[in-house]
């Protein structure tokens, strides 16, 4: 089968069409592959700028942990808000499982987070996310959300 219509090219702009958060909170920076509703495979490059590094460890930086996890919602976000049904709704957490780290992510490293959207009943989903450095494997959760933002919510 011949996912090539998947492959997109989506920027900070394209992103912030889609998404609620922004800067410093927007923690995604392109999208490569989306499937609506289903996966998605985004990036988030890591730099030594980022506001959360002053405090988390001025002289060993890694990024925290809930960030990445923040990273994998926000991209799991993209796939749910590009349906047209959700369109213009606020995704919000309601739950985080099985959170495992297994890498530090330091300034320079770039973030592949990869998303799979495994159930969505009315306006609550879950999604399997796991965040990978190169071929490592930094964090993986499975995260549960929350649409809100019409009447029926």
């Amino acid at each position: 089968m011949d996912n090539s219509e998947f492959y997109v090219d989506f920027g900070v702009n394209e992103i912030k069409e889609i998404l609620p958060h922004r800067y410093p909170f927007l923690l995604i920076d392109k999208v490569k592959y989306m499937e609506p509703g289903k996966k998605v495979v985004a990036y988030k490059n890591v730099t030594i700028n980022e506001n959360f590094f002053q405090g988390h460890f001025p002289e060993k930086p890694v990024m925290p942990g809930v960030l990445i996890i923040e990273s994998m919602a926000q991209a799991g976000a993209v796939a749910i808000l590009s349906q047209e049904k959700f369109k213009g709704k606020i995704p919000l957490f309601a739950g985080i499982n099985k959170a495992r780290f297994r890498k530090q992510v330091e300034p320079g490293d770039t973030l592949r987070l990869e998303v799979e959207i495994t159930k969505v009943k009315g306006p609550m989903g879950f999604g399997k996310g796991t965040a990978y450095v190169g071929d490592k494997k930094a964090a993986e959760a499975e995260i549960m959300f929350a649409i809100i933002g019409d009447e029926s919510v």
